[in-house]
């Protein structure tokens, strides 16, 4: 059981990764720091957002966006933490 827990605990880790390359590649592109066209710029944003949005979608359909900012990614974040300190409570520890 504690091989299954590390492993999600390892995805997770891995996703929470993804979603901040996502967020700081859209703030790099909004501020002009790179460039939409190059193709690599515009296949990892693809990937990234690919993987990302389905997990923030429903939740920017409760949370909406504050004076142009999206918080969907913060509280995304704290809800994937809370589940890798929940699960290495129950799961890993027992």
């Amino acid at each position: 059981m504690q091989s299954i827990g590390i492993l999600i605990d390892t995805v997770i880790w891995i996703f929470t990764w993804v979603l901040i390359i996502n967020i700081a590649l859209g703030w790099l592109i909004h501020f002009n720091i790179l460039n939409p066209r190059q193709q690599l710029v515009r296949m990892v944003g693809e990937v990234t957002y690919r993987v990302t949005e389905p997990a923030l979608r429903p939740i920017r359909r409760y949370i909406p966006s504050v004076g142009g900012l999206d918080l969907s990614p913060i509280v995304l974040i704290l809800l994937l933490q809370f589940l890798r300190n929940l699960m290495w409570e129950y799961v890993i520890y027992r």
